[in-house]
């Protein structure tokens, strides 16, 4: 799994220089059509990367409840998102994940719950969950690269 969180890694690092020189208010604009922005889905990432590892093996996700309910499927952004919040999402971006490698090599999510994605695909295990974030950050890296050119 190793080589599965480098590619997350790597894919968010692609993500982050690609935003680097949009403003506060380019990563808050709702392109019209659309529910939610830029910040919105990093910020969904690293929710749902917590959620599909941590709440499913029934663990303490190291986002708050209030970070979990503003970004996980299905939420809408409600007002903008300042300087700080945002520093925090790049912040978490990364540490997130050398918490997942670090808690994966000590084997903490023996108690993983099985579940189907929207996407018919079966998540039964820690292994399933993380090799299913590639899929996942794919869409919404789609999505940015879209987002950045409407903001």
């Amino acid at each position: 799994m190793k080589k599965q969180i480098e590619i997350i890694k790597k894919v968010r690092t692609f993500l982050l220089e690609g935003i680097k020189d949009l403003n506060i208010e380019q990563l808050n604009k709702i392109p019209a059509g659309f529910n939610n922005n830029i910040i919105w889905n990093l910020g969904h990432m690293i929710a749902v990367q917590q959620g599909i590892c941590y709440k499913r093996s029934g663990l303490q996700a190291m986002i708050s409840d209030e970070f979990w309910e503003k970004y996980r499927s299905g939420s809408k952004l409600a007002g903008i998102v300042d300087e700080a919040e945002i520093n925090y999402i790049k912040q978490l971006f990364f540490t997130s994940l050398d918490q997942l490698e670090t808690d994966y090599a000590k084997n903490i999510f023996s108690g993983y719950t099985a579940w189907t994605t929207r996407y018919d695909v079966e998540i039964a295990s820690i292994d399933d969950a993380i090799s299913f974030i590639p899929f996942h950050e794919g869409l919404h890296s789609g999505v940015i690269g879209t987002f950045k050119r409407l903001v």
